[in-house]
């Protein structure tokens, strides 16, 4: 049965989905896992389009405990994580694959980096064009606009798709 965007396919109890079932969003996340009264509820997982998810016991539609794990197989934990803390900064590429050589290297996480379009920064979720103040996925499919607060991050600590010249540079004689 479709909802305005919506799809679910499973169980069926008083018109109600109850059981196991799929229930896809509009957005691509999609849930697979057992239903109860119309809600998540018993052990289910929530998929994403960006290829991560929240395995979860579910509670009248709330998870009362779960377990997310990112794209690339690494499980957040909330107790003791150590994943790019202030005192390790290695990405989890290299936690699991070891450092790269002296002199080469690693930008982010994936391997090798993607290529960023001119005049855009790579913002984590898709690129960002500042002139536009529009962030699209990787797809170039529109995903928000930027307010001053991201538009003023993304510009001091993201990776840009050019390159400046940074070396030495004269002082000028006072």
């Amino acid at each position: 049965m479709e909802y305005i965007g919506s799809n679910y396919d499973g169980d069926w109890k008083n018109g109600r989905m109850e059981g196991i079932g799929k229930y896809s969003f509009p957005t691509e996340t999609r849930y697979e896992g057992e239903m109860k009264d119309g809600m998540f509820h018993g052990e289910g997982t929530l998929y994403f389009p960006n290829g991560s998810k929240y395995d979860a016991k579910w509670a009248d539609g709330i998870a009362v405990k779960g377990k997310y794990t990112f794209a690339d197989g690494l499980v957040f934990e909330e107790e003791n994580w150590e994943y790019c803390d202030g005192y390790d900064r290695r990405f989890y590429t290299e936690i699991k694959n070891g450092l790269q050589p002296a002199g080469r290297s690693q930008l982010t996480n994936r391997v090798p980096p993607r290529e960023i379009p001119d005049g855009c920064y790579d913002c984590g979720d898709g690129f960002y064009n500042p002139n536009t103040r529009v962030v699209q996925d990787y797809n170039f499919k529109f995903l928000r606009n930027a307010d001053d607060d991201e538009h003023n991050w993304i510009i001091n600590t993201c990776r840009k798709g050019w390159d400046e010249y940074v070396g030495h540079q004269k002082k000028p004689i006072v």
